[in-house]
């Protein structure tokens, strides 16, 4: 039996981008939020959130972070606790939240 759509865990889908002089790879970037969000609300909270930074939408040191609605504003807030990344100095920041992928792909990364 599936379950009902009230008990499903809601989802955002959180579009963020590097600004650096240098292109990161999906791995050093997984990292330094996987880093960050630890550092900010825990194992617990980060367990709660169920953070997943989705690789098929990384590139050009832009991409979707999928996460609990609950947690956004934590997310975004730890974005602030990442200042380097493999020693190169770097600001994350939010470009945009939505609760619908395409939406979310289409009107952040692409840039419409």
């Amino acid at each position: 039996m599936p379950l009902l759509p009230s008990l499903k865990e809601k989802k955002r889908y959180v579009a963020f981008e590097v600004i650096s002089k240098e292109k990161f790879s999906f791995n050093q970037v997984k990292k330094a939020v996987d880093e960050a969000l630890l550092k900010y609300i825990g194992l617990l909270g980060a367990g709660k959130a169920g953070m997943q930074i989705l690789p098929e939408k990384y590139n050009q040191n832009r991409g979707l972070i999928r996460i609990n609605h609950k947690f956004t504003d934590y997310l975004k807030a730890s974005f602030a606790l990442i200042s380097k990344i493999n020693n190169q100095k770097v600001v994350v920041r939010s470009l945009g939240t939505s609760g619908i992928l395409k939406k979310a792909e289409h009107k952040y990364l692409r840039g419409e």
